[in-house]
């Protein structure tokens, strides 16, 4: 039996040897984390320097494309530097630390795509008393809820229940460190894990999840029963924000799928793909979907681009 305290670095089995195209494939991700970055970026300074802009949705907008920046940093870098490594190892504090940033970064979408949900509730079923029911004050102590519950209770809580499991080996088969992989490679007995797991599943993200489901359950009554007018602002309102959840939903889902059942005939191009999907498509997905179909912020972008003038 090998002590956690004993592992010093685990393996990264999923590698696999790219042979001439691995300056290609480094391309293609510095590529991807430049347009990740800058997209983003671009989009938290026009909302962050656009009065006009500074209401919640933006807000709660502006914190989501923060999320990306940070989820994004946490693997892009890490997976450029295993791309020109010929030993794919990594270090055991580095390992915690990345499952640290998964977690936190998964705990905060999940988090901003449900109050967004909430906030479109209340923008179309009660806009009239939508600046008193989403004052400054409660949107500040939301947009902080946001950030500091998935940070300092679910990600510290998840670390805090890993790091002394006694473990038996050292190699994890993906591309970057996940807490699921180190809970198989366990000898010790994970049910405090398991029950934690089960708890925050069937609390927090049910409880989000039925958030979700009442605010569009409410907002598909008022466009069924309301004019075109507010079918239309709840369409063009609520789209990109769906388009962004079922987005984070498949990328959700292929994790779960990766880390829970055996995908040993699954061809490993594949794996790779899935174990990606969760922390690359929607910082790629969120900055499009929401630059080109919220009006306002493509309004300025263009602006930004072309010099013509906003009405």
């Amino acid at each position: 039996m090998i002590n956690s305290t004993q592992v010093s670095y685990f393996t990264l089995a999923a590698y696999f040897d790219t042979g001439v195209f691995q300056y290609l494939f480094f391309m293609i991700v510095i590529s991807l984390y430049v347009l990740i970055v800058s997209s983003n970026l671009l989009l938290i300074v026009v909302i962050c320097m656009n009065r006009s802009l500074h209401e919640p949705m933006y807000l709660f907008l502006c914190s989501l494309f923060v999320n990306e920046l940070y989820g994004s940093t946490g693997l892009f870098p890490f997976l450029l530097v295993q791309i020109l490594s010929d030993v794919h190892t990594v270090s055991a504090p580095f390992c915690y630390l990345q499952i640290f940033s998964v977690y936190s970064y998964g705990g905060v979408e999940i988090l901003t795509l449900a109050i967004m949900s909430y906030d479109r509730y209340i923008a179309i079923c009660y806009p009239l008393q939508y600046n008193t029911r989403m004052t400054f004050n409660k949107v500040a102590i939301i947009s902080a809820l946001i950030w500091v519950y998935p940070f300092f209770v679910n990600a510290f809580t998840v670390l805090c229940l890993t790091v002394p499991l006694q473990l038996c080996g050292n190699i994890i088969n993906k591309v970057y460190c996940d807490n699921y992989s180190i809970i198989k490679l366990a000898c010790s007995d994970t049910t405090v894990n398991n029950i934690y797991g089960i708890v925050y599943m069937f609390t927090i993200i049910f409880g989000l999840i039925l958030l979700i489901l009442f605010s569009y359950i409410q907002i598909l009554k008022i466009c069924f029963s309301g004019s075109k007018q507010t079918r239309r602002k709840a369409v063009s309102t609520c789209m990109p924000h769906l388009a962004s959840l079922l987005n984070f939903s498949f990328g959700a889902f292929f994790e779960i799928i990766q880390s829970r059942f055996n995908m040993n005939s699954v061809p490993n191009i594949l794996r790779i793909f899935l174990s990606l999907y969760f922390l690359t498509c929607q910082p790629l997905f969120n900055p499009v979907m929401y630059g080109l179909r919220m009006s306002k912020i493509y309004m300025i972008c263009k602006s930004l681009f072309f010099g013509k003038k906003r009405h």
